[in-house]
């Protein structure tokens, strides 16, 4: 039993010390992923590849991480480019097998070419001749005007190339000036954040949660820039493979054309094989920076984590520290009044409680940043969902006061009347004794209310200052004797048992008339005789003290037994 009332305590302080541990292992971050990584050029070829950096640029938000996302960015243009450069040689050197359509609409382009360049000579013959001469200068702007229709069916001419697939060059270049174009309008990186501070764990929790998936982006992109480096690899091999072949050595008997067209062919393949080997170090430098900017968040979420631990820590210190204080209060009311001991133990442990969740909420959450909001709702949804709690739990503090009630008093709640033995935050319990106007002998049930009947209701407590109750009884008289001095005999018996009694009752009555401004009240004693079926009745009222009320009437019920019996014995 000893240690399961400890198992808190145990365990509170187990948690404490893991955090501790992990907190200073978490606390060295190391320095080898810090500064600027100007070594490790990093670059995204291919527009995939492209699209990756911008997309990882746009979560850089530490100066360490844009440095990197500059170089990621500034190398995947690159690689871009020089798969452009590729693509548009090869386009341009090994066009497409012409159709029909597409020989004629070559032919129709290169009439239009020659017809351009004789228009254009004979504009600038006629504008050397206009100065002069009248009719040349008709002739110039009708010169000129032919110019631009054939510029204009050249243009046409080869937009319909170009979408027959006869051109494929064009399109390259159409996408070559998109890129430019989409690189000029590029967003910036993103504002700079400092996330090294964040003071609650909430927030914690949610950018360490946010970095593990920007680490997990990054090493995806990682991959993807090594398996590109692989694929760029390949193909350089293949070709290399094809230029070292022997159709490269010069055949017998070739002409000075062929070697020279066969030489621009070489010279190009050579040219492609360099771009190949710029993208694969461009692909290899690209998954380092994406490495060394993975290693960079990683060094981010240790710190965050730290963080994480840090408060953690200070959360099970304060459980810790509530759990020892609960055990302090205990033991310095453990000499106290009895009857206040409970209370003034509950009102410390429930203040020192309330004190702690206010404080571990801090640490969660933090301060409200909308607290007249907050308060608005959280009334408003207290009042509506939980109106019984709330008016128990102010119903506990009225109890709590000067004329409330304390354990082991006397009380009266609801028509149930017993000793309080348990008074909580919403409940209070009773060992039912029966009503005052009944015998008051305990029946040992347990009767539990809740604390609203201190606000909505009504209590007597009778162990109190203002514990007086009127008490009464009948007595069936003897035959024969004189029953009026019988009765005279028994109201002096009452009058001076309860003496004492209603003189305390008559002074605590005439303080609250006075104080109050009420009317008096008389304490004194009445015997009244009655006629009944068997004789006559003594009925007999008079105050005492709600908790002497058994003894009182037992002495009562001993002084008559004896008067009457003296009585019969001198009839006899």
């Amino acid at each position: 039993m000893r240690w399961s009332k400890n198992l808190p305590a145990i365990l509170a302080s187990v948690l404490l010390a893991v955090c501790l541990l992990a907190w200073l292992e978490t606390g060295n971050t190391g320095s080898a992923v810090s500064g600027k990584k100007a070594a490790n050029s990093q670059a995204v070829v291919d527009d995939s590849l492209l699209r990756t950096a911008r997309e990882m640029a746009a979560m850089a938000d530490t100066p360490e991480e844009q440095d990197d996302a500059r170089e990621a960015l500034h190398l995947a243009d690159h690689a871009l480019d020089q798969a452009f450069a590729t693509a548009l040689r090869q386009a341009q050197e090994a066009p497409p097998p012409a159709s029909a359509d597409l020989r004629e609409l070559n032919a129709q382009i290169d009439r239009l070419k020659s017809a351009i360049a004789a228009d254009a000579t004979r504009v600038a013959q006629l504008t050397k001749d206009a100065a002069a001469n009248e009719e040349a200068g008709e002739q110039l702007q009708l010169a000129a005007a032919q110019k631009t229709l054939d510029t204009d069916e050249l243009d046409d001419a080869e937009q319909d190339r170009a979408r027959q697939g006869g051109d494929r060059s064009v399109t390259i270049e159409r996408a070559l000036q998109q890129h430019e174009s989409d690189q000029k309008a590029a967003p910036p990186l993103p504002k700079l954040t400092d996330n090294s501070g964040v003071a609650t764990v909430a927030g914690q929790v949610r950018v360490w949660f946010a970095l593990a998936s920007r680490e997990r982006l990054l090493r995806q992109a990682q991959q993807q820039a090594l398996d590109q480096a692989g694929a760029v690899a390949a193909q350089h091999n293949t070709l290399d493979r094809r230029a070292g072949g022997p159709d490269s050595a010069a055949p017998a008997g070739e002409t000075t054309a062929l070697q020279v067209a066969r030489l621009h062919r070489l010279s190009s393949q050579r040219k492609t094989l360099a771009e190949f080997d710029k993208r694969v170090q461009d692909c290899q430098q690209l998954a380092n920076v994406y490495k060394t900017w993975s290693d960079v968040v990683a060094a981010r979420r240790r710190g965050v984590l730290h963080q994480v631990l840090g408060s953690l820590g200070i959360i099970f210190a304060i459980v810790l520290a509530v759990l020892g204080i609960d055990r302090a209060i205990r033991h310095a009311f453990h000499q106290a009044d009895r009857k206040r001991l409970q209370q003034m133990r509950m009102l410390a442990t429930v203040a020192v409680q309330l004190l702690a969740v206010a404080a571990i909420l801090l640490i969660l959450f933090g301060p409200p940043t909308q607290l007249s909001t907050i308060i608005g709702l959280a009334t408003a949804g207290l009042t509506l969902v939980m109106r019984d709690f709330i008016v128990a739990f102010f119903g506990w503090f009225t109890l709590m006061g000067k004329n409330g009630i304390r354990v082991g008093d006397w009380v009266e709640v609801e028509g149930v009347s017993g000793e309080v033995i348990e008074i909580g935050i919403l409940k209070t319990v009773l060992l039912e004794r029966g009503n005052a106007s009944a015998d008051g002998h305990p029946t040992g049930r347990h009767v539990t209310f809740s604390n609203s009947f201190a606000m909505e209701q009504h209590y007597f407590n009778f162990s109190t200052s203002n514990q007086w109750l009127w008490d009464q009884f009948a007595v069936t008289l003897p035959m024969g004797g004189d029953p009026y001095r019988t009765v005279q005999q028994i109201h002096d018996i009452v009058e001076r048992e309860t003496r004492a009694d209603a003189a305390g009752a008559t002074e605590d009555w005439e303080r609250v008339a006075s104080k109050y401004g009420g009317s008096t009240f008389s304490a004194k004693p009445a015997v009244d005789l009655r006629p009944s079926g068997l004789g006559l009745d003594v009925v007999v009222r008079y105050i005492t003290r709600a908790p002497e009320r058994d003894a009182m009437k037992s002495r009562l019920f001993q002084e008559i037994v004896d008067l009457l019996h003296k009585g019969e014995d001198a009839v006899k």
